[in-house]
């Protein structure tokens, strides 16, 4: 009864797919500037690097034009990968980058942005990364929103915190009046949905291969003065970390 009100107060208020997290504010930017800084962009030249999770490719070929040896991109859409190869010929970078759903080749770097919050079994992604990182080699992952955060629903955050407000039964229920893939749970939708909070986070780093060097916890820019240790999962924009291999 509940999840059936629920999903015809969607329908009355939402009749169409809404446009959220669409990344749209990195719109001629530089993702990999504002995600991971100048720091890491000064380590890209002449490096075999691997951006798992690498979606249409815009940061594979930037990493390309910034001078890396070799770029792979690992995704498991096809149709992303294909947009992502066009990107690289269009750019004139096809011959050092890379487009695969897997590879065997190992890197001096790994990077994996807005991924980790989609990942299925982000644990065996762990495992993945550590078997093709190179000895002395560095991961750099950034990701957000998290599950807490206001639009941590993606596409089911049609305002702050619904896909916390209403149950998980109606928002799927809701987005299969506008989306035909058959998809019954939230990890089940295109690009999956793993509910990743921060405290999940730290405990999939700590139980597996590596490491932090450093863990930051960007605030969303106006909830900043409530940033702290017990509002965390609420008011975090970005996580961003470099691991190391665990000794």
């Amino acid at each position: 009864m509940l999840t059936e009100i629920q999903f015809q107060v969607l329908k009355r208020m939402y009749p169409e797919s809404p446009d959220c997290c669409s990344g749209s504010v990195y719109e001629g930017k530089s993702k990999l500037g504002i995600l991971l800084g100048e720091e890491f962009q000064s380590k890209i030249p002449g490096k075999v690097i691997i951006d798992f999770g690498c979606g249409e490719g815009s940061e594979v070929v930037e990493m390309a034009q910034k001078g890396a040896k070799r770029v792979i991109g690992i995704d498991n859409r096809e149709d992303v990968l294909r947009t992502a190869r066009q990107k690289a010929r269009s750019a004139g970078v096809q011959s050092i980058c890379v487009f695969a759903s897997s590879t065997q080749e190992v890197a001096e770097i790994v990077v994996s942005l807005d991924a980790f919050e989609h990942f299925q079994d982000p644990a065996e992604i762990l495992r993945v990364i550590n078997m093709l990182l190179q000895p002395g080699g560095e991961v750099f992952i950034s990701f957000g929103p998290t599950w807490y955060h206001p639009l941590g629903g993606h596409l089911f955050s049609v305002f702050p915190w619904a896909h916390l407000i209403f149950n998980e039964e109606a928002l799927i229920q809701w987005r299969s009046t506008f989306k035909t893939d058959g998809a019954t749970r939230f990890s089940e939708v295109a690009g999956g949905l793993n509910q990743m909070t921060i405290r999940k986070f730290e405990q999939l780093i700590e139980g597996g291969p590596f490491k932090f060097v450093t863990l930051e916890l960007v605030p969303i820019r106006k909830l900043r003065l409530f940033h702290n240790r017990l509002t965390r999962e609420f008011t975090t924009a970005i996580v961003r970390c470099r691991l190391i291999r665990q000794r």
